[in-house]
């Protein structure tokens, strides 16, 4: 499978100035948006430690040193260390602390297409086992864990996983252990991701897993259409996260809410709240612009999601989830969302399975309850919506409001165990949600009269956080 190449970014990035949505500039921003610029009292570059950055030299202990040598800093003010122009190869390195990664306009970080350059590293506990195999994982290329204020940064500079070493490695069944991602930041708070290009990651590209306080903004990440769950951001029971103003292109989810894998999620309790998501644009050809799961067993709880445009892709929102999940995803929502040529606009699907062994509880069913889809058109969409909650166990509190779909399908909804209400949609729903939203059902649905959220006129659809 070809991989992406920095000059594929450039020409899409020059596409993309003429037919970025509007909404980009207009909209709000996340309230504790950070400062990715901000000064460091000490720094250092790369090359100070022996770094060669010619796409062949293997510069792991070069990154390696440097981190070790920071980290005497991390109580004086922290420190920066700067990448500059250039092809830097390496294996998996750590980040510490009060640390700012820069990567220049035109320095690249590749990822070495070794196994033995990531090593292999516990399974998370949330998750019990690695995602794809049982046993260990390997190690992502950038990693870090219990830290506090990391900033990962540049002058739009890259980060390259040459992943299709590893998606062979998939297809052929030849892998010992589960993918390594491209970052990985873990228990970590005060994160910092801006302003860079990821491309090409062996499996799912930017994971914050037991992390609060997280920004992510400015960001192009890309692989190819086909390439196997290369995800493109995906906040694992963290809180507190923000992502906005990312163009993301992959071979799956976009972004993905997650919050660990069945009897292990369960148990280990952490959910994932308070995530605000704006200005989004992409495509993907075999999955969802924004998902929630199907690893939700920890929970998601309120998830504010606005100012999407979604092209050719094969669905524009998705929750998953399965018996044994257990869990909960609720107060979900979603507005001003621009779909051409989509599939499925709005998808729940509440039998997706893959477990992690035998000992997950079947009878752990999740509650998915109070989710509202408001202000979105569609040209060009297969089917409306594709809702099928659990038997028994119904999806409750489903809102839509003011949706327009261009629908090519003889039958645009198709409904089972859900409930909820409607309000200007077309083409009509299905029978479940027809009951008329009115503001009497405003406390029923997850919407503009919650203490959390406030619109601040209805030509505005914008929205600001009122608190961490």
């Amino acid at each position: 499978m070809r991989q992406l190449m920095v000059v594929d970014v450039l020409l899409l990035l020059a596409l993309l100035g003429a037919a970025a949505p509007s909404s980009v500039k207009g909209s709000p921003q996340c309230s504790n948006q950070a400062n990715s610029g901000e000064i460091r009292p000490h720094s250092v570059a790369i090359t100070e430690f022996g770094a060669v950055g010619d796409g062949v030299t293997l510069n792991t202990k070069a990154f390696q040193n440097a981190v070790f040598y920071l980290n005497s800093f991390t109580r004086k003010g922290g420190a920066k260390l700067f990448v500059p122009a250039g092809r830097w190869l390496t294996g998996s390195f750590r980040l510490i602390s009060h640390l700012t990664l820069w990567l220049d306009k035109d320095a690249v970080i590749l990822g070495s297409t070794k196994s033995d350059d990531w090593p292999i590293v516990e399974p998370l506990p949330s998750y019990g086992r690695g995602r794809e195999l049982a046993g260990g994982r390997h190690r992502s290329l950038i990693y870090g864990c219990d830290l506090t204020d990391i900033i990962i940064t540049g002058d739009n500079g890259t980060i390259d996983g040459q992943g299709s070493i590893w998606w062979d490695w998939f297809h052929s069944k030849t892998l010992n252990y589960t993918r390594p991602h491209l970052l990985e930041l873990i228990n970590s708070t005060g994160v910092v991701i801006s302003n860079l290009t990821f491309l090409n990651s062996p499996f799912w590209t930017i994971h914050p897993v037991y992390c609060s306080h997280v920004t992510i903004q400015n960001l192009t990440i890309l692989a190819p259409l086909k390439s196997p769950n290369t995800d493109g951001i995906d906040p694992d029971s963290s809180d507190n996260v923000c992502i906005e103003d990312c163009y993301i292109s992959t071979g799956d989810d976009l972004i993905s809410i997650k919050s660990g894998w069945d009897e292990y999620g369960i148990s280990y309790g952490r959910p994932s709240r308070n995530i605000i998501i704006h200005r989004i644009t992409g495509k993907t050809e075999t999955s969802a612009g924004i998902a929630i799961g199907s690893e939700m067993s920890g929970g998601v709880s309120e998830v504010h999601v606005e100012d999407l445009h979604f092209f050719g892709s094969k669905t524009g929102i998705r929750i998953k989830t399965s018996p044994g999940r257990g869990g909960y995803v609720r107060n979900i929502y979603v507005s001003n969302m621009n779909l051409d040529g989509v599939g499925i606009a709005l998808r729940f699907t509440s039998q997706y399975g893959e477990h992690p062994d035998e000992f997950y509880d079947p009878n752990a069913l999740p509650n998915v309850e109070r989710i509202t889809f408001k202000d979105i058109i569609g040209e060009n969409i297969k089917t409306a919506g594709l809702l099928e909650g659990l038997e028994g166990e119904n999806f409750l509190n489903i809102c839509l409001s003011n949706i327009t779909l261009n629908v090519t399908s003889k039958s645009p909804w198709k409904c089972s165990s859900v409930q909820g209400y409607s309000d200007l949609v077309s083409p009509e729903t299905c029978a479940p949600l027809k009951e008329n939203l009115s503001p009497r059902h405003y406390s029923d649905c997850y919407s503009l009269s919650d203490d959390i959220w406030i619109s601040s006129s209805n030509q505005n659809r914008g929205a600001r956080w009122l608190s961490w």
